[in-house]
């Protein structure tokens, strides 16, 4: 069962949101540090970015595949289809993970990991927002 807060259309909207916001912040800190060369610092931030897509986005996907995503199916099984795809960006939104720790370990902070952490933005705020069109009726 998914707790109170994701079935209600405000609070999981919160949740997101808060995630987001900070997510974004960091990337645009992440950026100016880039810009101007200061690597190292820009290498311990992107390891803090990362550990925040982990810890917040990744883990609250998790939680919503396993418990909330299930009970929607269930109650409307025309939901199908647009479960399949917000599972679907999840798994985008891992895959994105993966490559920019493989890309950090292998290589260090470059160009293509921020343009990853850019695109995690973009796709999460897709999901986002398909996400909350089907929230509301339930």
């Amino acid at each position: 069962m998914s707790g109170p807060a994701l079935k209600h259309v405000d609070s999981h909207s919160s949740i997101h949101e808060a995630a987001l916001h900070e997510a974004v912040e960091i990337t645009d800190m992440l950026e100016r540090l880039l810009r101007n060369r200061r690597m190292e610092q820009a290498l311990e931030l992107a390891y803090v970015l990362i550990e925040h897509w982990e810890t917040r986005t990744l883990r609250h996907a998790k939680e919503e595949e396993e418990g909330l995503y299930k009970e929607l199916a269930e109650h409307d099984p025309n939901l199908k289809e647009d479960i399949i795809a917000l599972t679907r960006d999840h798994e985008l939104l891992r895959l994105l993970a993966e490559e920019i720790k493989e890309t950090l370990s292998a290589d260090g902070m470059n160009e293509s990991v921020l343009q990853r952490f850019q695109s995690l933005i973009l796709v999460d705020e897709l999901h986002n927002q398909k996400e909350l069109k089907i929230l509301p009726h339930h």
